[in-house]
Order: structure tokens, then sequence, then C-alpha cells
């Protein structure tokens, strides 16, 4: 049986993901998606033990910041010159993320806060976590979450997509006409850890860096134009959504494991027509 809020969560997750990540690719920073999906789970972790509360605007705030401070932690070690961007991230990413699973596994025993849920999350679970307004239930709070991120990525390419465009294909040039190529990057950065902490509960580090970059990789092999690479990467996010929610009903699996799945379907698939295009 279809969940149509369990299906509007995944579709809509899918989109919100997918435009950040079109501007991760161009700004070459894919591997950060995988950074920012493990690092932000530190700032969670704080966030909940100073707070207690696991709604509180707090942890999105912490999980921010922590995705920002992983990618100027892993760009102060690549500037060193000692190991490669993808040593880099390869080495701050693991740690960080393994210090807030030991934080998790010895101080939040008592809240849903379990290993299975960072690793995999699970959408079936979010319409339960109702959004209540003077005592009327106006739906799943995941549903307005997804709304709210899609609409602030929206938003955030209306407001500076000149700039964003001009960081990503020319930072000289960007420099030069004083865009500061390199805020554009933290701004992206801290649009994807908002993102990232935002979908993280339904759908854990795995479908989340699966999203962040999977659609938008899918996309640019199929066109090289910003204005269709947008559109068409919120598409495949849509379609890995709805996909990947249908097949997880009628194979009764995993949800978040068969969005995953179809992220890399639909890439295989534009990889092919790539091919023969």
């Amino acid at each position: 049986m279809i969940d149509y809020e369990i299906l509007l969560i995944c579709v809509l997750t899918g989109a919100a993901c997918a435009i950040p990540g079109v501007f991760l690719l161009l700004f070459r920073m894919s591997m950060a998606a995988d950074s920012i999906s493990h690092t932000i789970l530190p700032g969670i972790v704080l966030g909940y033990l100073m707070t207690g509360d696991l709604s509180s605007p707090l942890l999105y705030a912490g999980a921010a910041f922590s995705g920002v401070v992983s990618v100027w932690l892993i760009e102060l070690l690549y500037r060193t010159g000692l190991v490669r961007e993808d040593s880099a991230a390869g080495l701050i990413a693991p740690f960080l993320f393994a210090a807030a699973l030991i934080l998790i596994a010895r101080c939040s025993d008592s809240v849903h806060l379990d290993t299975d849920s960072v690793l995999l999350g699970e959408p079936a679970y979010a319409p339960f976590d109702r959004l209540i307004v003077n005592g009327t239930d106006i739906g799943a709070k995941g549903v307005w979450r997804s709304v709210f991120l899609l609409a602030m990525n929206l938003l955030l390419i209306l407001l500076f997509y000149k700039e964003l465009t001009l960081a990503a294909f020319d930072p000289v040039l960007a420099a030069l006409t004083g865009f500061l190529p390199g805020l554009f990057r933290y701004v992206l950065i801290t649009a994807a850890s908002i993102t990232a902490v935002g979908v993280f509960e339904t759908c854990g580090s795995v479908l989340t860096v699966a999203l962040l970059t999977g659609p938008a990789g899918s996309a640019f092999l199929l066109t090289r134009r910003l204005s269709r690479l947008l559109p068409l990467a919120a598409l495949f996010g849509i379609t890995a959504g709805l996909a990947g929610y249908l097949c997880a009903v009628c194979l009764s699996v995993s949800i978040a494991g068969s969005m995953a799945v179809m992220t890399g379907i639909l890439f295989l698939g534009a990889y092919l027509i790539s091919r023969t295009a």
C-alpha cells in the first residue's frame, strides 16, 4: 500500500539534494558530499548532548558548522602539499564520523540515535513524527522539512546564480570582479550541510551521499548547459525517489536502499545514452 506522505518525502528529498549537488560537481567538490554526510554527525551529536532535544535548531546549526569545518580541515591538510585532496578527505571524514559514533555509543543509549539509522536511515518511519500546530495535525514533519530544504536551495540559486556560476566556471575572473569565489564555495558547503542534516534522519548517510552526487552526475552526462543541468538533475532526483519508493513497496525492502540503488541505475542509463548519442 502506498503511503503518499512517504512518497512525497522521497520525491522532495531527491529534488532538494540534487540542486546543491550540481554546484558541488561544478566546483569539483563532489567528494565533499561524502565528507559532509559523515562529518555533520559530530555536530548533531554535540548539539543533542548540549540541549537534550532532538528537535532543537542547535542540531542544524551544529551540523552545518561541522560540515563547513570539515571541508576547511580537508583544504587545510591538502594545502600542506603532503597529501592529495582525496586522501585528505579520506582521513578527516572517517575520523570525525567514527568519533561521533563513539559519542553515540557512550552517551546516547537512551535515544534513537543508533548506528543503523545513522548509516541507512528509514523514510518509512517519517510519518510517525507529526507536526502539530495549535492542536491540529498538519502532516509529517519530514514533508515540511523537505519542502523547506527545497525552497531554501531554490532561493539560494535564484539569489546567487550569477555569482555561483562565475565562481564555478572561472574563479580567476570571479576574484578579479570582486565575487570572492572562496566565499561562495563556503556558502555552497553551508547549504549542502543544512540539506544533509535535514534529510539525515530519514535517509541516513548512504542515501544522502547518493542523492547529493548521483542525480547531478547523471544530468552532467546528458548536458553541459547549466540552464538545463539544474532542472534535469532535479528530475533525476525526483525519479530516484519515486522509483525507489515504488520498488521498495513491491519488494518489501529498505526504501533508502532502493532509492540509492535507483540513483545508480539512472546514472548507468544516462551513461549509456551519452555513449550512443
